[in-house]
């Protein structure tokens, strides 16, 4: 007898579940996309270096709006980012929206492309120093990428610039 009242109280309390689970309101989907998703896409490589996809996302993702010094009166601003590789100047409209980035990387991990190239037209010559620059303007399609590298070959010395697919640039 026991055990009928223990599986009596156990399926009452299942049942009632279940109802107030039906019972429930399900809630609508929510789509969440963000502000500066042209800027991230116009800008994102997966083949750029950590830093720079690190301080890229923080200039996509920053909320204008939240900051200290946010004023609704005033139409543009100006954040930096920095880390000792690299910065970003971003310029945001009053919205939190970015209208334009200068971005300049220091001695970063070149992308495979960049480096086949290189090594393809140089043969012999390694790569002593290298600047990455990204220019992104939200009137344009896609944001200007361009790496400026110094060469050496024994006392022989070359800069030469390409942009991130290893298109060498004049």
């Amino acid at each position: 007898m026991k055990h009928v009242k223990f599986f009596f109280g156990l399926s009452c309390v299942l049942i009632a579940m279940i109802m107030q689970a039906n019972g429930q309101e399900t809630l609508p989907e929510v789509k969440i996309i963000s502000l500066n998703y042209k800027y991230y896409k116009s800008v994102t490589d997966t083949s750029a270096a950590q830093p720079v996809r690190m301080l890229e996302r923080m200039a996509a993702s920053y909320d204008l709006k939240s900051a200290d010094f946010y004023e609704e009166e005033s139409d543009n601003y100006f954040v930096s980012f920095y880390i000792p590789q690299g910065q970003v100047l971003a310029f945001y409209d009053k919205d939190g929206k970015v209208i334009r980035t200068v971005e300049k990387y220091k001695d970063v991990a070149l992308p495979k492309p960049v480096r086949d190239a290189v090594a393809t037209r140089f043969p012999g010559w390694t790569i002593l120093k290298d600047i990455y620059l990204v220019k992104y303007y939200s009137t344009d399609e896609e944001a200007r990428k361009l790496y400026k590298l110094v060469l050496e070959n024994g006392q022989k010395r070359m800069r030469v610039k390409l942009d991130n697919k290893g298109v060498f640039k004049d």
